[in-house]
């Protein structure tokens, strides 16, 4: 069978071409590249293997390019990278690879064309197209990868057992293409992930992250995270979130099943948002439900504190997944401590103060808690989350009005503490904090206006009860 090659890749495979011949390499364009295209998909990297060192053919390849683009080496595994026409080309030599029983590093050695399709992860990603003068354009398929795109299947190329021994990250990278483009996973490749589970130990975290997050970004990342829950991987690399499944009952009153839950409150901000740190918050919004579960004979099932407690183990997690420790670990933790907040307001009269409450705590992120508010509502009962959603959409109007006129999103209060220092001529101390959050408390309680001669006006007054007298 001919690959089908536009007129755009032409140029780049007989550069390829030409720069292999000059060196004595046979080329080959294999892997993502070949079955995004063959699929119909757009794909922005591509990779070129070579019987011969990829470093050599891509500095070759770069000489042929105008301008010269310039060439990123990775001498410790003899590969190579450029840019051109927003492609990315990543150049390897041929190669054999395999992992010690205890290694997360991977042993390499020089191999030929049939080496380096064995050592891929599934049969569908071992599809090659030459590049060479004589069979230019002809897929070599060893592994029968064009008959299970057809299939929509996920394949080892190999016994699953050595595929996932050499490289125990593949188990995840097959529930994760499985997800991405809506597959089945055979079921002896299945079998072979439940049995070589625990080799994933071996794998670094930042790795496993980012297969975890490559799940997450999928148009349903449900799918993803049961095929990780049902073959027992999850519980290794993410023990909080299966600890929310199964459903306890007492006395005749159980709760819902959380990890379920969440998994629908993930799938339902997967709707309205690709922001990942969005979906993050929906995926840990409640993983501090287990240790706070209690049972009430009164009140059934309860898990007071567990928005405080989730936020709380936001850092830990973030940390032990290698994720980021900045402002997006803030935004998460911030989402999964507010997120019973606004639910709760529509419970009851929606005050201008708790409207401006929640405004201060939540800032920026008050449009993307709501969009969580509203992935929370997964009850059965139509009427009762059409009930909630309305609500929800009354407070959205309440917000808005609310921050068109006290401007209170991002709140900083009209006084400073240095004012108050400068005004009272004092030192820091106990007194400033008293007045700075009485102002604050004024304005959020709607006592003043959110402005600067309103609340010199009201630090005065404050100011008198303290016994401060301003300095002239």
């Amino acid at each position: 069978m001919i690959f089908d090659i536009k007129p755009y890749e032409r140029r780049i495979f007989e550069l390829v071409q030409e720069a292999g011949a000059d060196l004595g390499y046979e080329v080959y364009v294999v892997g993502g590249y070949v079955r995004d295209r063959l699929l119909g998909l757009e794909s922005k990297d591509m990779d070129i293997v070579c019987v011969g060192s990829g470093i050599r053919l891509a500095e070759q390849v770069a000489s042929k390019l105008s301008p010269t683009p310039k060439v990123v080496t990775f001498k410790r595994f003899g590969t190579a990278m450029l840019r051109h026409k927003n492609i990315e080309i990543e150049f390897v030599g041929a190669r054999k690879e395999s992992y010690r029983a205890d290694s997360r590093k991977p042993i390499v050695e020089e191999g030929t064309l049939e080496d380096d399709q064995n050592r891929r992860d599934f049969t569908i990603n071992a599809l090659a197209v030459s590049l060479n003068e004589r069979t230019f354009g002809e897929i070599l398929d060893p592994f029968h990868g064009l008959q299970h795109l057809e299939e929509k299947r996920i394949k080892t190329p190999l016994e699953p057992g050595k595929t996932f021994s050499d490289d125990p990250l593949r188990m995840m990278r097959a529930i994760r293409f499985s997800s991405q483009l809506d597959f089945t996973i055979d079921p002896e490749t299945y079998k072979a992930i439940r049995v070589y589970r625990n080799r994933i130990n071996i794998v670094s975290k930042e790795r496993i992250t980012l297969e975890l997050e490559k799940i997450l970004s999928c148009i349903k990342p449900s799918e993803g995270f049961i095929k990780l829950y049902d073959t027992g991987v999850l519980e290794i690399i993410f023990p909080e979130l299966t600890a929310l499944q199964g459903v306890e009952i007492q006395k005749g009153i159980g709760h819902k099943d959380n990890f379920y839950h969440t998994l629908q409150v993930v799938d339902n901000v997967a709707r309205k948002s690709h922001n990942i740190w969005l979906r993050w918050a929906a995926l840990l919004h409640d993983i501090a439900k287990p240790p706070t579960k209690r049972f009430h004979p009164q009140q059934g099932w309860t898990f007071h504190g567990h928005e405080a407690l989730g936020a709380a183990m936001v850092p830990r997690i973030f940390k032990r997944l290698r994720l980021p420790l900045d402002h997006k670990m803030k935004y998460v933790q911030k989402l999964v401590l507010l997120h019973l907040r606004p639910i709760a307001l529509t419970k009851a009269e929606i005050t201008d103060s708790a409207v401006r409450r929640l405004l201060f705590d939540a800032g920026d992120e008050i449009d993307d808690l709501l969009t969580l508010c509203e992935a929370d509502i997964t009850s059965k009962n139509e009427a009762k989350v059409r009930t909630y959603l309305r609500n929800i959409e009354v407070l959205r109007e309440r917000l808005n009005e609310v921050e068109e006129k006290d401007r209170l999103r991002n709140f900083q209060p009209p006084i400073s503490g240095e004012l108050i220092m400068q005004t009272f001529g004092i030192q820091p101390s106990r007194e400033v904090g008293i007045i700075k959050t009485a102002i604050r408390e004024a304005i959020l309680e709607g006592e003043i206006a959110n402005d600067f001669n309103e609340a010199y006006a009201f630090m005065m007054k404050e100011a008198e009860k303290l016994n401060l007298v301003p300095i002239s």
